[in-house]
């Protein structure tokens, strides 16, 4: 069993920063990719960015490509989602999820946080 929090989220003015961090614990000896979704009001969830265990693969959605980097570091279980120039389309609510790949699809990740709401006014 993995357990994921995220934290990082908040109120932010659209042009502005901010750092999400989803911190795990629980079984971490296993060689997860992790993965960022996110779900606005009456939307479905949809893939934000997802790396490797490793780090040398990142793949982003086409919306956050730019402006997004997920990074991690394996050192402290800590995946990080570094989110500039925001947009107000950029509100929802972000969650962290692990997966044994880098995949896009949320069916492939099996365990997720309870999620971090942004908020980007305009």
């Amino acid at each position: 069993q993995v357990q994921l929090v995220e934290s990082g989220g908040g109120l932010v003015q659209a042009g502005g920063s901010l750092r999400l961090s989803c911190a795990a614990s629980g079984r971490t000896s296993g060689k997860y990719a992790m993965g960022w979704f996110r779900q606005a009001p009456g939307k479905e969830r949809d893939f934000v960015a997802a790396i490797s265990w490793s780090g040398s693969t990142t793949i982003y959605a086409d919306s956050v490509k730019g402006r997004f980097t997920i990074s991690r570091d394996n050192a402290k279980n800590t995946v990080y989602l570094q989110m500039n120039n925001l947009k107000p389309e950029d509100t929802a609510i972000y969650y962290c999820a692990s997966s044994s790949g880098v995949y896009r699809v949320t069916t492939a990740y099996k365990y997720w946080g309870q999620g971090t709401q942004v908020t980007v006014s305009s």
